[in-house]
């Protein structure tokens, strides 16, 4: 059961929708999309 809590609390804090919400964030995902990053942020599964 931990495990799963632990992939949770990654997503809320270092998720897509955490990042867009606020100002920094939207500056680190600008910042990582002018890198050319395949992936923006964290996932639930990398597969």
């Amino acid at each position: 059961m931990l495990g799963k809590l632990k992939w949770r609390r990654r997503l809320r804090v270092h998720g897509f929708l955490s990042r867009t919400a606020s100002k920094t964030g939207q500056r680190v995902l600008k910042r990582r999309r002018s890198q050319g990053r395949k992936r923006l942020t964290v996932q639930k599964k990398l597969k």
